[in-house]
């Protein structure tokens, strides 16, 4: 039987390792990470949360929590959760979860009534990316093998959960680039056409925007488009 246990654990981190390796969406390895932990360790619980600036998200659920998947957020140092995460450290309680004075209550989270609860830090390079969180509704104790298991997977998604962060922040520079040249040049077609200094241009274009419930990128690209399209018909 403890052969058995040990073939279940490896071929365990071998898929998430695969997983990882084949560039799988970031959802589902969170996911099969939810799936398999609760498989290995026996409970009746699984969250998955990742740290996105000041806040951690839940990204994965064990229970079918459609509403709050994607939605629910905490603070960092909010609830044991929000702890785990800021202190880079796991909390293991056996029974009256509730009574630990860093508890904190979600009605979202039928969850949070649970007497045992293991959660348990990811992270990359020492910097906390995300917390995985197991629940038993009776009291349970988490066996050292249980709690090394988990915190195995945690280092092996953490990275994966940093890189998809950071491509997540380039795509968003690289995206602020490319509205700041479409906002300069609709700026300069607007000064050469009705004859307005640089600031009159922008606040035209934030007044439009607000009016026209539109982000000022798209404001900016229509006046660039109609400015390319009569440039083109002046060359037919």
């Amino acid at each position: 039987m403890p052969a058995m246990l040990q073939n279940s654990e490896i071929d365990f981190l071998h898929e998430i390792g695969s997983r990882i390796a084949g560039a799988d969406p970031l959802h589902d390895v969170l996911n099969r990470v939810v799936e398999l932990a609760s498989t290995l360790v026996r409970c009746d619980s699984c969250f998955v949360y990742m740290v996105e600036g000041d806040e951690l998200v839940l990204r994965a659920s064990k229970n079918p929590h459609p509403e709050v998947v994607d939605r629910l957020k905490l603070r960092m140092s909010e609830g044991i959760t929000g702890w785990v995460a800021e202190h880079r450290q796991p909390v293991v309680i056996e029974r009256n979860a509730s009574d630990d004075r860093r508890f904190q209550f979600f009605s979202e989270l039928p969850e949070d009534r649970y007497q045992a609860f293991l959660s348990l830090p990811i992270l990359c390079r020492d910097r906390s990316v995300g917390v995985i969180n197991l629940q038993n509704l009776l009291p349970h104790a988490y066996t050292p093998r249980e709690i090394k298991l988990i915190s195995t997977v945690g280092f092996l998604v953490g990275a994966e959960i940093e890189r998809v962060r950071l491509e997540s922040e380039n795509s968003e520079l690289s995206d602020q680039l490319r509205t700041r040249k479409l906002v300069e040049r609709a700026k300069g077609i607007m000064q050469r056409e009705y004859g307005l200094t640089e600031e009159e241009a922008y606040l035209t274009l934030q007044r439009q925007s607000r009016q026209r419930r539109k982000p000022m990128k798209e404001i900016a690209e229509a006046i660039v488009l109609a400015e390319d399209v009569r440039r083109g018909q002046r060359t037919d």
